[in-house]
């Protein structure tokens, strides 16, 4: 078989794996950067690069090509791909250089073999390690006491449409917030652009910390296709809040701070990655609630 047989059957194999993984749900180490430096290595192999830089270059390349394929053909959203291109894209990038580094004579079988075990030992990896639980914590000031703070915390009318791109994107965004009964056990219900958190309180200490169970949540996006609606696994069990709470200080001059925490974990793999896009997307989130809380409670002042 010639070179140009290998690459293809090479390229139908990865294609093969990344879409089985992605069904599967397995959105992990495999996924996100062993399949990545295959590809910018087979890439490299491929097209025999003059220089380490071009090699890193077409290794990119493939792996963004590759990134909009999934796109195309309907098997993720725009807005993963978006936020796994930082990461997968520069493991296609260094796939490349490897490869480079290594042929033709020193890309010994040995080499090889190691190269083809990685996939199945990431697998491993994705497959039993535990998710890890995360904290977010946002707090802002508020002109009003705790006692005129806290009314809104349990319960708030509806906030304006966002302005901001990312939850027009999709990212899902709070619209308003219930509670039925008073004290611990009364569950408390914050609506969501895509759903509903069920929220069963655990601790009641008014007006002062409010914490919660989380004990149902709804998908953190829409995710845009050209396909329409999509349902990729990972909008389902793989970002889901734990707990969360506020608490609110009394600060000099009968003002407040306030401040929100959610406890989360999610699913994705590496988790560090990861995790800078979910602290960002929760805080932003905090940040729109507790300012709607502090316009609420500001105004309730005023007007007495």
């Amino acid at each position: 078989m010639n070179r140009l047989g290998r690459f293809t059957l090479a390229l139908i194999a990865l294609a093969v794996s990344a879409f089985t993984l992605l069904v599967c749900g397995w959105y992990g180490f495999t996924v996100f950067v062993i399949l990545p430096i295959l590809l910018g290595g087979l890439a490299s192999w491929y097209f025999r690069p003059a220089s380490a830089v071009r090699a890193s270059g077409i290794g990119a390349l493939a792996v963004a090509a590759g990134i909009a394929s999934l796109v195309a053909v309907g098997s993720e959203g725009l807005f993963c791909a978006i936020m796994s291109a930082p990461l997968s894209i520069p493991m296609g990038s260094i796939g490349g250089w490897l490869v480079f580094r290594q042929r033709p004579s020193r890309l010994a079988l040995p080499n090889v073999a190691m190269m083809l075990l990685l996939p199945s030992a990431s697998m491993v990896w994705d497959v039993t390690v535990a998710p890890p639980i995360f904290e977010v914590q946002s707090a802002i000031e508020v002109d009003a006491s705790p006692e005129q703070v806290w009314r809104h915390v349990l319960t708030f009318s509806d906030l304006p449409e966002p302005d901001e791109w990312y939850f027009r994107a999709g990212l899902a965004y709070p619209r308003r917030a219930r509670i039925e009964g008073v004290g611990p056990g009364a569950v408390r219900l914050c609506e969501f652009s895509t759903g509903s958190f069920v929220e069963p309180i655990e601790v009641w200490n008014e007006p002062s910390l409010l914490r919660f169970r989380v004990t149902a949540s709804p998908a953190p996006m829409h995710e845009w296709s050209p396909w329409g609606d999509l349902q990729p696994k990972h909008l389902e069990g793989y970002m889901v809040s734990k707990q969360g709470q506020f608490q609110l200080v009394r600060l000099a001059g009968n003002r407040t701070l306030l401040q929100g925490t959610t406890w989360y974990q999610h699913g994705l793999w590496p988790a560090t990655y990861w995790r800078w896009w979910s602290d960002a997307i929760i805080h932003r989130i905090h940040l729109r609630v507790l300012l709607h809380i502090r316009t609420l409670a500001e105004r309730e002042k005023s007007s007495r």
